[in-house]
């Protein structure tokens, strides 16, 4: 209840001004606040499939190509290779590679291939020094290209 200016006389009316401003001041700190306490992270799914520019240099001999078809099973280039000798040979393959740009290394996994298969090479190549890992795609028909670098 507040005092009216006048003559000293009770005002028994709710002056509702400041509790409207109040909750719209509250409105608007949720408003603002609320994206923010997702959990995770927001990731929008592509409906068509727009690659970056196909790299090159996924096409050359020389280039590392780590081919995982099924769980378990390994090639590098078109050569089967155990998981234990895989990191060797991916060393010694990146080794040979004299320009630091062109030492990228391509996981291709099939579709039945586990997640956390293809996170282990992933984890093995990254042991070895290199940052540069591309994950390869195939193209959708009359699409765009199928590799890109992360």
């Amino acid at each position: 209840m507040g005092m009216s200016a006048g003559g000293g006389s009770l005002q028994s009316e709710i002056n509702v001004t400041p509790m409207v401003d109040i909750m719209l001041v509250l409105l608007i700190i949720f408003m603002v606040v609320t994206p923010f306490l997702q959990q995770g992270i927001t990731v929008v799914i592509p409906r068509d499939l727009n690659h970056p520019d196909e790299d090159s240099r996924i096409i050359r001999e020389d280039s590392v190509v780590i081919s995982i078809p099924k769980d378990e099973q390994y090639y590098l280039g078109k050569t089967p290779v155990s998981k234990a000798e895989l990191a060797d040979k991916v060393d010694r393959m990146l080794k040979a590679i004299k320009n630091e740009e062109d030492k990228i290394v391509y996981i291709k996994s099939g579709v039945s291939v586990s997640y956390g298969e293809v996170v282990n090479v992933i984890n093995e190549v990254r042991k070895l020094g290199v940052d540069k890992i591309g994950l390869v795609a195939d193209k959708k028909k009359g699409g765009p290209p199928p590799a890109a670098k992360t």
